[in-house]
């Protein structure tokens, strides 16, 4: 049944068919409707989240539901909320609010705000996404733990307490699907993970060696196939489409293509088999060519793409390695304007991003262990835990911002710029290599208007970085008077000469001709400001005899006065 008008807009859309079902299965263990036209209680609140958490965890789903604007009775229909309705920093601020009270100030995964029309009216419907609690920790609000009777929210049973914290540390992709074998299975697949399992043990086990064993043999081999049946890793990586049945969730990765209103514009599913799903979603993002003058010795400015294919593809392998498939969801590529965010479903198993970019760190333990082994095996994955260290040393490389690392929901989230946001960072970068990467770090914190720690702001102003008080820090004067001196003294000096008969040569392959005072128009403010005008006219006047000289350029007649000059 379809209690309200679907909305056209694909992600309202997706919540809207959520909300729907949840109607229509009503309040359980899981999800909480209350009507909240106006207000409601913090502490209830609180309360909800525990207890929907820890029962969310307890039935194996990614979240639980708690949604205002919905009628508390059996008749099922929309009354409308405005609860914190206006500005949306006003929900986001409620977040915070949350978390204060939660255990490990765990908060909402989303806050989603619907405009939904039924029976010719519109209603504002909130729905607060609520993270199942995390393996072997129960949930708290204020020190206590709730739970569900039903649909009533009560104090957690000892019972569910412990059931919670026994919770071990199971491997789902070392997991046996009983209904499968090798028929499963997608022959292409097969043979790429052949190829890239020899090309990544070239040097331990020879080619004849892998390929007198069967597809069978070798994936026994590998721990993928247990007595002729699917691992879990195994059919995500291998498998055929039509097999994703097997799955309690099925495993997608969506691509999605927003416009400059943040509306979704195109979009794109991706089904198993994984090994080679890459490929296919990053046939489908715009990486488009970016230019940027990272110093002043040049008038040519540098062109990159706006993004790094090797990058993309380590944080999206990434992804396929650590998402939590047993909470469903998907694998989500959104692809904007100026930036790429990548998200998959599961904590941040070390917890900080700061762990991750320490020398020499490892991760206390993976997820998927089989999988994360196959994928090294299959070189789909850096071996050595340095994938995301070398993520922010690309984009520190390109002068670019430092990917942003969402870890406050149960789900990891991360952004990669495709532009520069600040120039002047970008040149401290150019002019200062060695900078020590704290200082970056900190630095990259700043130009997206972050708040720093004292200690952060101090260590910055010693380095002579930053200026300013309070809330109003900017980078050092000093580094951009000297980019000015830079700028000033490139003007004085001016350029070699190659410079400039390249620039002459750029003009002739563009326009086929020019005449003497097309190509003045085209060097004068390109030489040095200390020359005079006469002196300006000579050396134009020797940069084209050079250029005849040496046969690259010639007049294309005799009359000097109306001659233009082409290329020999």
């Amino acid at each position: 049944m379809t209690y309200f008008e679907l909305p056209e807009d694909i992600d309202s859309r997706q919540y809207a068919e959520k909300l729907n079902s949840l109607m229509d299965n009503w309040e359980n263990e899981t999800v909480e409707f209350k009507e909240a036209k106006s207000s409601y209680d913090t502490d209830k609140i609180g309360r909800y989240f525990s207890a929907l958490s820890n029962e969310a965890n307890l039935k194996q789903l990614q979240c639980g539901w708690l949604v205002f604007g919905v009628s508390e009775d059996n008749e099922k229909h929309l009354v409308g909320t405005h609860y914190k309705e206006g500005d949306r920093t006003l929900l986001e601020k409620f977040k915070g609010e949350i978390s204060k009270g939660v255990t490990g100030n765990a908060s909402f995964d989303d806050i989603i705000e619907l405009p939904l029309v039924a029976e010719g009216k519109t209603f504002r419907v909130l729905m607060f996404r609520i993270p199942a609690a995390a393996t072997g920790i129960p949930t708290e609000w204020k020190g206590r733990a709730y739970g569900r009777s039903g649909d009533m929210t009560v104090p957690l049973p000892q019972d569910k307490i412990d059931r919670i914290r026994t919770q071990e540390r199971d491997d789902w992709s070392r997991q046996v699907i009983s209904d499968s074998d090798v028929s499963c299975l997608d022959q292409d697949a097969i043979n790429i993970a052949r190829e890239k399992y020899k090309k990544k043990l070239r040097e331990e086990v020879s080619g004849n060696e892998v390929d007198q064993l069967s597809d069978e043999e070798l994936l026994s081999k590998m721990a993928l196939i247990k007595n002729g049946k699917l691992t879990n890793a195994a059919l995500l990586l291998l498998g055929k489409p039509e097999c994703t049945n097997l799955f309690a969730a099925s495993p997608k990765i969506m691509w999605r293509l927003y416009d400059s209103r943040n509306d979704v514009k195109d979009y794109a599913i991706f089904d198993i088999p994984f090994i080679n799903v890459i490929d296919k979603v990053l046939g489908k993002v715009r990486i488009l060519n970016y230019q940027y003058m990272p110093n002043m010795k040049t008038l040519f400015p540098e062109t990159v793409p706006q993004y790094d294919s090797w990058l993309l593809r380590e944080l999206l392998n990434n992804c396929i390695a650590h998402s939590n498939y047993r909470l469903g969801g998907r694998i989500y590529l959104n692809e904007f304007e100026d930036k790429i965010t990548i998200t998959n479903p599961g904590s941040f198993i070390p917890k900080s991003i700061d762990a991750v970019l320490e020398p020499g760190f490892s991760p206390p333990f993976y997820r998927n262990q089989l999988l994360a082994d196959a994928m090294v095996k299959f070189d789909m994955i850096d071996t050595a835990s340095m994938g995301i260290s070398r993520v922010f040393r690309i984009q520190r490389d390109r002068y670019f911002p430092l990917p942003d690392y969402n870890l406050k929901t149960n789900q990891v989230d991360v952004a990669i710029y495709g532009k520069i946001l600040n120039e002047t960072y970008m040149h401290i970068l150019f002019n200062r290599p060695d900078l020590e990467f704290r200082a970056v770090f900190l630095m990259d914190q700043l130009q997206k208007g972050n708040k720093l720690p004292k200690e952060a702001i101090d260590y910055l102003r010693k380095n002579k970085l930053i200026e300013g008080k309070g809330k109003n820090l900017f980078f050092a004067s000093g580094v951009a008077r000297d980019m000015e001196k830079e700028a000033q003294y490139i003007k004085n000096k001016g350029f070699n000469d190659k410079y400039y008969k390249d620039f002459i040569i750029k003009y002739l392959k563009e326009f086929g001709k020019a005449q003497k005072r097309d190509l003045r128009n085209l060097l004068w403010d390109k030489l040095p400001d200390i020359l005079s005008d006469s002196q300006k006219e000579m050396k134009i006047q020797t940069l084209l005899r050079s250029l005849k000289n040496e046969g690259i350029i010639r007049r294309d007649s005799e009359n000097r006065q109306s001659a233009n000059w082409v290329l020999s």
